[in-house]
C-alpha cells in the first residue's frame, strides 16, 4: 500500500526544509514522528503534519480497497523538497552609505509518500548476510591436538641437592689435592709481587711532600 501527501507554500527556504526533510528518509513511521519530535527547527512541525496526512491517506486508501494495514509498518520511502513561488513578495532592506538591498520571502513545497511494502536492505545488512553464510559453508576447523605437558619447575631445594651432589661424592684425598694445589698458587702470586721499598714509595709522593720530607731529615740532622 503506497500513499502521498503534499504540503504546498510553506513558509521558509527549501534549503532549511532539507535539513530536516533528510532525516526521515528511510525511516519507520514511528521514528520519523519521534525525530520531529524532537527537532529544534521551524520547518519541524509543518513535516510532522504532513507525515500524518501521509498515514491517514494509506488507511484510508487500504479501507477503500479492503485491506488491512498496521500504520507502525508504514515507512517513508520518498521525500524531497521543491522551491515554491516567491509571489512578488520582496522587501527592502537598509544597506551602508544609503543603499538598499532587495530580500525577498522563500516558499517551499512538501512531498512525502509511505509504503507498507518490504524494506529493501542496506549494503551493510546485505555485506553483513553474505559473510554469515560464508562463515556457515565453511568446513569447521579439527579441534587442535592436546599440548604436551610441561616439564614440571624444579623447587630450590632440588637444585641446591643436585649442585651438592658432585661435592659429596669426592674423595677426603681429592679435596687435600685441591687444597694444596690452591695454597701453591697463592704462593706463586705472593712472589710475583714486588716489594715496595722507601724509594718506591718516595716516587709515588707529590713534590711537595718530597720536599717537606727533606727538609723535616735536615732539621733532624
Amino acid at each position: 500500500m503506497e500513499a502521498i501527501a503534499k504540503l504546498k507554500h510553506l513558509k521558509g527556504s527549501p534549503r532549511k526544509t532539507r535539513l530536516v526533510i533528510d532525516m526521515i528518509r528511510g525511516e519507520g513511521v514511528s521514528r520519523a514522528l519521534a525525530i520531529l519530535k524532537f527537532t529544534d527547527k521551524r520547518a519541524a512541525d509543518p513535516i510532522a503534519k504532513c507525515l500524518n496526512s501521509a498515514i491517514a491517506n494509506a488507511t484510508y486508501l487500504a479501507e477503500q480497497q479492503n485491506i488491512a494495514v498496521d500504520p507502525d509498518d508504514l515507512w517513508v520511502r520518498t521525500c524531497f523538497v521543491d522551491m515554491g513561488a516567491h509571489k512578488n513578495r520582496r522587501r527592502m532592506r537598509p544597506a551602508p552609505q544609503g543603499r538598499a538591498f532587495r530580500e525577498q520571502r522563500h516558499y517551499c513545497h512538501i512531498t512525502i509518500e509511505v509504503t507498507s511494502e518490504e524494506k529493501p536492505k542496506t549494503e551493510k545488512e546485505l555485506k553483513a548476510e553474505a559473510a554469515k553464510a560464508r562463515r556457515t559453508a565453511e568446513p569447521k576447523k579439527p579441534a587442535k591436538k592436546a599440548a604436551a605437558p610441561k616439564a614440571e619447575k624444579k623447587s630450590k631445594a632440588e637444585k641446591v641437592e643436585e649442585i651438592e651432589a658432585p661435592i659429596a661424592e669426592a674423595t677426603p684425598a681429592e679435596t687435600a689435592e685441591a687444597v694444596e694445589a690452591k695454597g701453591d698458587a697463592e704462593a706463586a702470586d705472593a712472589k710475583d709481587v714486588e716489594t715496595q721499598t722507601p724509594e718506591a714509595l718516595n716516587e709515588t709522593k707529590p713534590a711537595d711532600e718530597k720536599q717537606q720530607d727533606t727538609n723535616e731529615e735536615l732539621e733532624r740532622q
